[in-house]
């Protein structure tokens, strides 16, 4: 996967926001992905947890507010599952069969997307029962469409300088960020962010969902320089947005 020196198709990815770091992204095509679905999540919209058609989850690291809902979805829909290796490890153990273990740079193509696994600055410790598990390095991922749509979800992370060589193999058209602060970046780190990876669209992450994540997207927006503080797009949990 090179960085992209045209665009031949027009894009038409639809997201919603399922609260904290959950999304949903439907493709040109249909295809159905789920991002980080701890659909329990204050934010979440009512029956979120009740979807009934999803093809591929991605989980970027074993917390708990992230593996969240993935086991019992993934039962109920028999849907593709991509982790890091040791991830996919402790999936498997739960009776999950569809489960891609893959690592940092490694990719894997599935119903015509190409998921790539990138570096993240986290813990990815899995919690099952209050337990700690080993959980390998966290993660995020960015996904290329049917239609050469490329959308990043950078998991929970700080600012690192390689998201400059994100930028430069993948060319993410959205970026989506954590901006909450305290276990994460907040608006400060993440415009940082934006400048190294440079999408045409923002959307901020991981914020609002309890007291302590104190980020927010109108911050964000305030320290990003001007000709990007426009590409920042506020979702409500619930309600879809077409990118293009």
């Amino acid at each position: 996967m090179t960085q992209k020196t045209s665009r031949s198709a027009k894009a038409g990815i639809v997201v919603t926001w399922l609260g904290h770091s959950a999304f949903s992204l439907v493709s040109p095509k249909g295809k159905v992905l789920l991002i980080d679905p701890w659909l329990d999540n204050p934010k979440a919209p009512q029956g979120a947890k009740n979807i009934s058609a999803v093809d591929i989850i991605l989980v970027t690291h074993g917390h708990a507010d992230h593996l969240g809902n993935t086991i019992e979805i993934a039962r109920r829909t028999n849907a593709r599952i991509v982790a890091i290796h040791e991830i996919g490890l402790y999936l498997q153990s739960q009776g999950l069969s569809r489960v891609e273990g893959i690592n940092k740079s490694g990719s894997v193509v599935l119903d015509g997307l190409t998921i790539t696994m990138t570096h993240a600055e986290h813990s990815s410790g899995i919690e099952p029962g209050g337990e700690l598990r080993i959980g390998g390095d966290p993660a995020g991922y960015v996904i290329r469409f049917e239609n050469d749509f490329r959308v990043y979800h950078a998991g929970d992370t700080g600012v690192f300088g390689d998201m400059q060589i994100i930028s430069k193999l993948y060319g993410p058209d959205l970026a989506m960020l954590p901006i909450g602060g305290y276990f994460t970046m907040g608006p400060v780190e993440a415009a940082l962010a934006c400048t190294l990876l440079r999408p045409r669209h923002i959307v901020g992450m991981h914020y609002g969902t309890f007291p302590i994540l104190t980020g927010t997207p109108e911050e964000l927006r305030r320290h990003l320089p001007p000709a990007m503080k426009n590409r920042v797009r506020i979702m409500e949990p619930g309600t879809p947005v077409t990118f293009s």
